[in-house]
């Protein structure tokens, strides 16, 4: 049986190496940070994560999924903020569904322990600094300069956006890659709890500061603080680089941010601790090398995260590949499955999984990208306009009139498992029938109308003849 190294023991590496395990696999995981899990986590100051349906469907295959359930909070919409003080509730779905707010460290530290319970051996601080591909040789540097030498079989790099593994792809003839860094940065902020831990907004929505050219956005925590996030330009008139003192601070967020301000009592300690982090998004053309290695979450789709869906993405990875192992297992009888368990696996074509799971993901890898970034635009800007917000309702009418031939692109992100290369090319589908639904007037008033029907019944048929012939099929 094939030995398993994976590179990186963050929330993807973790889950893929229970998913190898419960295979009979042996997993080694490498890591290049402390164990977190004896180091102290602040809460509020953890980069809080927004699972929705493709980061569910690959925690239950961990088993985790009722875990995480009792520790997640669920947000049916987006609770805006407006700059003239008024506030307004966006719902996410017609349907009332929700995406969860989850803290990233917890959920980290519980699937590192779950994998040793599994009987994953996991290395803290090793640092790799190059993957020899073709030898599949890796070399690390752990605590005080120390070198070491280790001989992989079947190796993944799960070492997010700058990974050792990727980085040595680089290095191989053919390989296009690139990175993409914004001009935005963002700044962890903390908003606290009133008495007996009370969250002092409303607890199950995704808190946003729409304000044209920056953000603050906050989501819920079990304790009642919200980890909140301000993304803003690094340079310019209104940026970071302009916010140097604690005066510059205070006079801002009271002009702009004044209400969420008011439930920070530690903004300037967080301001001026917390680090201004970079926002980039990472492709590369190149995701597995034959049948020895393959990159998988971020380390092969780095993307910002202004869709909530780089975890999702990553755990879909490890769906899809998990699919794929059983496409590839030979289908014994049950009696025979039980005798030949630990040859199961032997008989896999790793050169054919590694293959077809980047024909697979790499197109939704690209996708999601492009969807993020897109959606930076639609949450720092657009959510403030009229027009954008009356959009969305007709979205939701539209799904509740016509739920078969209709659904918004962010219901396909979030709640159902359509590819997302599928539903980016229903954005420009879904953005002519809107316009042509707004440019005949006052949708809800038409709607009374019965000559209006009819038309919109014409539209809705013409959209979905436009877009059935796409794959809404569920590869995961």
């Amino acid at each position: 049986m094939r030995q398993v190294t994976i590179l990186g023991a963050g929330l993807v590496g973790s889950l893929l190496a229970i998913i190898l395990r419960k295979r009979g696999y042996e997993v080694t995981l490498y890591e290049r940070r402390p164990d977190m899990r004896s180091a102290s986590i602040s809460a509020g100051k953890s980069i809080n994560l927004a699972t929705s349906h493709r980061g569910w469907k690959a925690l239950e295959l961990a088993g985790l999924k009722q875990e995480m359930e009792a520790l997640a909070i669920p947000m049916y919409g987006r609770f805006l903020h407006q700059a003239d003080g008024n506030t307004a509730f966006q719902p996410y779905s017609k349907n009332n569904e929700a995406i969860y707010s989850v803290s990233r460290g917890e959920l980290n530290k519980k699937l590192m322990t779950l994998a040793e319970q599994h009987g994953v051996k996991i290395f803290f601080e090793h640092k790799c600094t190059h993957v020899d591909i073709p030898a599949n040789r890796l070399h690390f540097e752990l605590p005080g300069k120390v070198e070491k030498t280790v001989q992989a079989d079947l190796l993944f790099g799960a070492d997010g956006a700058f990974s050792a593994l990727r980085d040595s792809y680089t290095h191989l003839s053919r390989v296009n890659c690139d990175q993409n860094y914004l001009e935005y940065g963002y700044k962890e902020l903390c908003i606290l709890p009133g008495k007996n831990n009370e969250w002092l907004m409303e607890k199950n929505a995704l808190h946003i500061w729409p304000r044209g050219n920056y953000m603050l956005i906050a989501l819920p925590n079990t304790d009642g603080t919200f980890t909140c996030t301000l993304f803003m330009p690094f340079e310019g008139e209104v940026s970071f680089a302009k916010l140097k003192t604690e005066e510059d601070v205070t006079a801002f967020f009271d002009k702009q941010f004044a209400d969420a301000k008011a439930l920070m009592p530690g903004l300037l300690d967080d301001f001026f601790t917390n680090p201004t982090s970079a926002l980039v998004t990472m492709h590369i053309n190149k995701w597995h090398y034959q049948d020895k290695s393959a990159l998988i979450g971020d380390a092969a789709h780095a993307i910002v995260p202004f869709y909530g869906q780089g975890m999702n993405a990553g755990f879909e990875d490890c769906t899809v590949l998990s699919g794929l192992m059983e496409k590839a297992s030979p289908r014994p009888s049950p009696k025979e499955r039980e005798v030949l368990s630990k040859e199961i696996a032997d008989d896999l074509d790793w050169g054919w999984i590694l293959k077809e799971y980047e024909r697979l993901r790499k197109p939704d890898g690209d996708a999601v990208a492009d969807l993020a970034l897109n959606n930076f635009i639609e949450m720092r800007d657009k959510v403030a306009d009229p027009k954008f917000l009356e959009r969305k309702k007709i979205e939701k009418e539209l799904g509740k009139r016509y739920p078969d031939q209709f659904v918004s692109v962010y219901e396909m992100v979030s709640f159902s498992h359509t590819p997302y290369s599928t539903a980016i090319q229903c954005v420009q589908a879904q953005d002519k029938l809107l316009k042509r639904i707004m440019d005949a007037g006052d949708f809800f008033m038409n709607m009374e109308k019965g000559s209006f029907g009819n038309t919109l019944g014409t539209w809705i048929t013409e959209y979905h003849n436009e877009v059935q012939q796409l794959d809404f099929g569920n590869e995961a």
